[in-house]
């Protein structure tokens, strides 16, 4: 089994199918842990969350970002620049921002997209570091760069949303490319589940390919080589 991940206003939305995309299901979880209280437990699962947190980053925030956003063309400000570990469990805005400061070169604080991630950027980090035998089946991706590669290495035109509500003429371009990547149509059309937005499940569907992916062993990291934090946790986006 497989899962593709996205965050939304109730939590977590999670698609959850076989291997070749059967028997689809999905969920809205309070809690991502819950994606794996059941007595099945997927076998890999990309989310479109950042994980792993170095203690330092350079231009551009971690590794991943630098090295995907560039190939996005208009679309590289879905790419948000996560600062250090330390940044990121910072009491506040304004004590975050002084340790992303102290620990970027050059300094540089956190943006208030950015910043409002952080509780559930802490719920994975806190997830995977307590549970070690998760490490190994979840993985970071980011729908955009997903959506870049099923459009053959171009990044879209059209955006998703448009002064933050849904756009339907991009909403409808990623539903195509999903139902050609071989999603079912009922599934991509489907209409959201409460607490959740199109966009969601759009997104979490694209986490579902790259974790097809990551099973075949055909997913591309950004960069070529992942790296590590402190607790051991991976440092690359999967696309």
């Amino acid at each position: 089994m497989l899962a593709g991940v996205d965050g939304c206003p109730a939590g977590w939305i999670a698609v959850v199918a076989g291997a070749g995309f059967s028997d689809p299901q999905v969920l809205v979880l309070p809690r991502l842990d819950a994606l794996f209280d059941g007595e099945t437990v997927p076998a890999v699962v990309a989310i479109d969350m950042p994980i792993g947190l170095p203690g330092r980053v350079g231009p551009g925030g971690r590794g991943p970002e630098a090295a995907l956003r560039p190939h996005l063309g208009a679309r590289q400000s879905s790419v948000f620049s996560v600062p250090a570990r330390s940044a990121v469990y910072a009491s506040d805005y304004a004590a975050a921002c002084a340790a992303a400061l102290a620990a970027s070169d050059p300094p540089r604080k956190v943006s208030k997209q950015c910043f409002h991630l952080f509780p559930r950027i802490r719920e994975v980090d806190g997830l995977l570091r307590s549970r070690p035998d998760l490490r190994e089946r979840v993985f970071e991706s980011h729908p955009e760069g997903v959506f870049m590669g099923l459009n053959g290495g171009r990044p879209l035109a059209t955006p998703k949303k448009v002064k933050s509500r849904p756009h339907g003429p991009g909403l409808d371009e990623r539903r195509a490319l999903l139902i050609a990547a071989g999603l079912p149509p009922a599934l991509v059309e489907a209409r959201p589940p409460r607490g959740a937005g199109a966009d969601d499940l759009l997104d979490a569907c694209a986490c579902l390919v790259t974790a097809r992916r990551l099973k075949d062993g055909t997913a591309v990291s950004f960069p070529a080589v992942p790296g590590r934090d402190e607790h051991g946790l991976a440092i690359a986006i999967w696309a």
